[in-house]
């Protein structure tokens, strides 16, 4: 009997998996294998809500391939230990994954092919696994990577996709093998209330009912924040329980403005990774250095503090910060203005915003959440690096009733309309609880900050 295994990392779904379809049409019997590595814990990326987030993905990858007559092997050690062990207890041939193009995952590709092929085995590495167009696949003339995303979307839209993959039939995994209990959510403390459920059977209805009911409207109405028609699908494009790929394939499908706008979105995953692989200092480093002077000092951390706790006074700002903590998630529009606030109005590290995201967000993907930190704070690929969202402006525009507001911001929830939004004026504040803050700054005085900071008076 011919033995190969797959291991998965952050590809957790059985359907358009191209190392599971190989290792299934390759060999007799398959080890399904996934390695709880404590590096990725030291790395800091082990978050509550992705822990819990993650226990679902294995407990539903499990699931379906019990359905089709296997089962999910779980480890924890290290991955190469770990991968390399079970491989000489199955006597398996080969390893198949998914490509991924962090360096931390580079280096564990590297140590793992070094291993395997001292030991007489191979390692597959599979492309456009966990990306639509994998990076370096599409290149400018003169560069290793694009650093504009309107070029870029031109050269990835023109580029031929693979057809998903049907989820195998069977999967026969070869008996006797240990393996430890997956995790479970119960199990992870300091989880978001509202977190939302994980795994591949809940992505692929989440998807389909989003295409039916909402794709429609996506293309102007993605940025409405009361009405919420985004997907939400961006925590299962991060494990891996929906194939980016197959997503692209059903919207174009489903065609229409909306549709099209969606696709754009998950081009920027693929931008962002083809930046971060070939620039991986990006993660902690500015793309392009504004010579920032951020601020420092008790003042600054009083600041940072009741941002994070959504008290800064601006209501749009705290509506979006307070949906982050609740739900381990936050609409795209406030991930851009509560960015914007913090480093342009409060004038404050983008890395310490990003650290906030990546504690809460179960969606904290390093590539996307770095770069649109630095997008947004002007250190990045934008080509406006100082444009500043006012937050009131902001919130009137995309909160134009203050129903978003007023569902986060409850000491708010008296004041009618539009008017939640700048509770701060004599003939609203008497609706207004008396615990919530003032402005920490006036909209004036941060602006005034950030251009003496940057240097452009």
């Amino acid at each position: 009997m011919t033995v190969s295994v797959v291991l998965f990392t952050s590809d957790l779904r059985l359907h358009d998996h191209p190392p599971l379809r190989a290792a299934v049409d390759a060999a007799d019997e398959v080890v399904p294998l996934f390695v709880r590595d404590p590096a990725v814990d030291r790395a800091g990326f082990a978050a509550p809500n992705r822990l819990a987030f993650l226990a679902d993905c294995l407990a539903d990858l499990d699931a379906g391939l019990r359905r089709r007559g296997g089962r999910l092997v779980v480890h924890a050690g290290d991955t190469v230990a770990e991968v390399c062990g079970v491989v000489r207890r199955s006597d398996a041939d080969e390893v198949h994954m998914a490509a991924d193009h962090s360096a931390f995952a580079r280096a564990r590709e590297e140590r793992l092919r070094d291993a395997l092929e001292a030991d007489g085995r191979r390692l597959y590495v599979h492309d456009a696994v966990t990306t639509v167009v994998p990076p370096g696949d599409v290149t400018p003339q003169g560069s290793d990577h694009f650093a504009v995303f309107t070029p870029y979307f031109r050269r990835w839209s023109g580029e031929p996709l693979r057809s998903p993959l049907a989820a195998p039939r069977a999967v026969r995994v070869p008996s006797g093998l240990r393996s430890d209990e997956p995790p479970s959510r119960a199990s992870v403390a300091g989880v978001s209330e509202g977190l939302a459920k994980g795994g591949e059977t809940t992505a692929r209805r989440r998807l389909g009912a989003w295409l039916s009911r909402h794709a429609d409207a996506y293309g102007t109405g993605h940025d409405d924040l009361a009405g919420d028609t985004t997907s939400r699908l961006s925590p299962y494009l991060h494990f891996g329980a929906l194939s980016a790929t197959e997503a692209v394939h059903r919207a174009r499908a489903r065609g229409g403005p909306g549709a099209e706008a969606f696709v754009r979105q998950l081009c920027w995953r693929d931008f962002h990774r083809q930046m971060l692989a070939v620039r991986p200092a990006i993660a902690t480093e500015d793309y392009r250095s504004r010579h920032d002077r951020w601020r420092r000092g008790a003042a600054a951390e009083a600041d940072l503090r009741a941002w994070r706790e959504g008290r800064t006074g601006y209501p749009v700002v705290d509506a979006a910060l307070r949906q982050l903590a609740h739900e381990g998630w936050m609409h795209n529009r406030g991930r851009l203005l509560t960015a914007s606030f913090l480093t342009k109005t409060l004038y404050l590290d983008w890395r310490e915003g990003a650290r906030h995201f990546l504690s809460l967000l179960v969606d904290g993907d390093l590539a996307n959440n770095q770069l649109n930190w630095q997008w947004v704070a002007g250190t990045g690929a934008d080509s406006r690096p100082n444009k500043v969202l006012n937050p009131v402006a902001q919130g009137r525009r995309y909160d134009p009733d203050g129903a978003y507001v007023r569902r986060w911001v409850p000491e708010l929830a008296a004041l009618p309309g539009a008017s939640v939004h700048e509770p701060w004026k004599p003939k609203d504040r008497e609706g207004v609880a008396r615990d919530y803050p003032e402005p920490l700054v006036a909209l004036a005085e941060g602006a005034a900050r950030f251009r003496h900071g940057r240097g452009l008076e």
